[in-house]
C-alpha cells in the first residue's frame, strides 16, 4: 500500500451528519405542492448544481428554489429551511479527525454551496479550522466525481494521487477519485474511517485515537 501523505474528507455524511428531508418538512408549510411533488422538484431542480459551483449566487438559488416549489415566504426562511439539512458533528470520525491531523495533513473536498459553508462556520466554529485547507465545489467550480474536482486539489496540495486517501459517503465519488490513482475509501460508518487508518498505520502512536467500535 503506498504511503499516505495526506487525507481529504468529505464533510456531509462523513464528519457532518445530513438530512435532505429536514429542509423539505421546513417548506413544506409554505407551499403549495404536496409532499411527494415538492420532494420531487427540490431533487430535480437543476440550480443545485449550478449553486454548488459557483455559477449561481444565494439570493439566486434561493429565489429560483421559491419559484419552483410555489415557497409562500421570504428568502430568509428558504435559506433557514435548506440549513436545516446539516444536523451536527458525527463525534466518533471528527474525533479520529482531531487524532490524524496530528500526523498528516487533512483536507476537506466538499460539494457545497456558500449558504452551507457559512453555516457550518457560524453553527460549529472550532470545525473547518481543524483542515488545512477546505476545498468547496462552489469555489473551485466543480463537483466530485468530477475528475477536475480531484485534479484541482492535487495540483494546490502538490503530492501524487496515489499518495492521497480520499473518504466518501458515495460511491460514485469513490470511484472518480480512484479512477485518478487516489486511494479511496467508501464510508458507512465510523469504523470505515477508523479501519482505513489503522490499516495504513496512521493510528499508530496516537496516544488518545478513540475506540468507535
Amino acid at each position: 500500500m503506498p504511503a499516505t501523505r495526506a487525507v481529504l474528507f468529505d464533510l456531509g455524511g462523513v464528519l457532518l451528519d445530513i438530512d435532505f428531508e429536514r429542509a423539505l418538512q421546513a417548506w413544506a408549510p409554505h407551499s403549495r405542492l404536496p409532499p411527494a411533488q415538492l420532494r420531487d422538484d427540490f431533487r430535480h431542480h437543476d440550480s443545485f448544481h449550478r449553486h454548488e459551483t459557483g455559477q449561481l449566487d444565494n439570493d439566486g438559488f434561493f429565489a429560483h428554489l421559491r419559484q419552483a416549489l410555489a415557497l409562500e415566504c421570504d428568502l430568509l426562511v428558504v435559506e433557514a429551511g435548506f440549513n436545516q439539512i446539516l444536523i451536527g458533528e458525527i463525534e466518533e470520525t471528527v474525533q479520529l479527525l482531531e487524532v490524524l491531523r496530528r500526523q498528516v495533513p487533512c483536507y476537506a473536498i466538499s460539494n457545497t454551496n456558500p449558504a452551507h459553508l457559512s453555516h457550518i462556520a457560524r453553527a460549529y466554529p472550532n470545525f473547518l479550522p481543524r483542515f488545512t485547507r477546505v476545498f468547496a465545489s462552489h469555489e473551485i467550480g466543480h463537483r466530485k466525481p468530477h475528475a477536475a474536482a480531484f485534479q484541482h486539489v492535487l495540483r494546490e496540495i502538490a503530492l501524487p494521487p496515489a499518495e492521497v486517501l480520499l473518504f466518501d459517503d458515495l460511491e460514485a465519488n469513490v470511484e472518480g477519485a480512484r479512477a485518478l490513482g487516489l486511494q479511496a475509501v467508501l464510508v458507512r460508518s465510523p469504523r470505515d474511517v477508523e479501519s482505513a487508518l489503522g490499516e495504513r498505520g496512521l493510528l499508530d502512536g496516537c496516544d488518545g485515537a478513540p475506540d468507535t467500535r
